[in-house]
């Protein structure tokens, strides 16, 4: 386990370095200049330049990537052209929404891979009207089942809310950010209450899409971890089917979808982002719909390279649970 360990976290250094020269290379090809968005277009020539000079951005390319990677590991992402602020400033103000919402949908999906995998195995009533309305929820991309959220439990049912976070306005907003934790932490159940059913809607559409991906997964996994000779034996002995497969077939089948539950991650960002734009909720998908019309490119840059860490960290982590789960993985 520590050689794996510290192999994964060698690639994840390898990785961050191609992330951050993606990032300085799209930066160079641009065809917006930095310094006339930042002083803007009246700005006298005499000022371009030297401002171009303070920046450093007529020294030599590879100067300008070493401070560039020297700015990031200082935590320095630059400053927004168009809130003037800090672009780290800025995500530590909008990433707590993301994260809440991001977590839930996760969590969403796992439970709903969970019970597709397991019920559709053990074949359980209901199990087959559960797998097709998933199958269809999952034919439509994340927006389209955002829309259709709302107009059916929002405009036509009235059970859920359609757009931010809550409708309380006294609502607690420190000290992690996350709505749902800050409001257990101050004993607020209704803040609670309202959170979730805030975050229900857009959750869900996030959620269907990687859940049966998931789901279909470790459901081929559990069928063929059931027909090992260690499970008939199992069997024999006069288990339940349910106590076969909590006590020996679900550990030996997590390991496929481990993996693609990392895969599906990279998904469920994308979702995201364009998910708060329909639901009005203020995470990085509003900030990253305001940067991108005005080229703010430092703002667009300091979410891609966010989600980029986050996406190679979940995977790293991932990768150690799959050999927690399974002990012969040491490569």
């Amino acid at each position: 386990m520590p050689m794996l360990i510290a192999k994964r976290l060698a690639a994840v250094v390898v990785i961050l370095l191609a992330l951050t020269a993606v990032l300085f290379a799209l930066q160079q090809s641009s065809t917006a200049d930095p310094v006339k968005t930042m002083l803007g277009p009246g700005a006298s020539r005499e000022l371009v330049l030297q401002t171009r000079k303070n920046l450093g951005l007529d020294d030599p390319l590879t100067v300008q990537y070493v401070r560039y990677v020297d700015h990031l590991v200082h935590g320095d992402l630059g400053s927004s052209y168009r809130t003037r602020r800090p672009v780290s400033t800025d995500l530590g103000t909008f990433l707590p929404a993301t994260v809440e919402l991001t977590l839930f949908a996760l969590l969403l999906a796992l439970v709903l891979a969970a019970v597709f995998a397991v019920a559709t195995t053990l074949r359980w009533p209901g199990a087959g009207a559960f797998r097709l309305l998933l199958l269809v929820g999952s034919s439509a991309p994340a927006f389209l089942l955002a829309i259709g959220g709302i107009v059916l439990f929002y405009q036509q049912l009235g059970w859920l809310p359609a757009t931010g976070r809550t409708d309380i306005g006294d609502a607690p907003t420190g000290p992690t950010g996350l709505l749902t934790v800050d409001a257990l932490l101050h004993a607020r159940p209704d803040v609670l209450s309202n959170a979730l059913q805030h975050l229900l809607l857009p959750g869900l559409a996030i959620a269907v899409g990687p859940a049966v991906s998931i789901g279909r997964v470790l459901r081929s996994s559990l069928v063929t971890t059931m027909r090992t000779d260690y499970t008939r034996t199992a069997r024999a002995k006069g288990l339940r089917e349910v106590a076969v497969m909590r006590r020996h077939v679900l550990r030996n089948s997590i390991g496929p979808a481990l993996s693609m539950t990392g895969l599906q991650v990279g998904l469920m960002f994308a979702g995201v982002l364009v998910v708060e734009l329909i639901f009005a909720w203020p995470g990085l998908g509003q900030y990253t719909a305001q940067s991108i019309p005005v080229d703010d490119f430092p703002a667009i840059a300091g979410v891609m390279l966010l989600l980029g860490v986050a996406y190679v960290l979940i995977n790293t982590v991932v990768d150690l649970l799959q050999a927690a789960a399974d002990p012969r993985i040491e490569v």
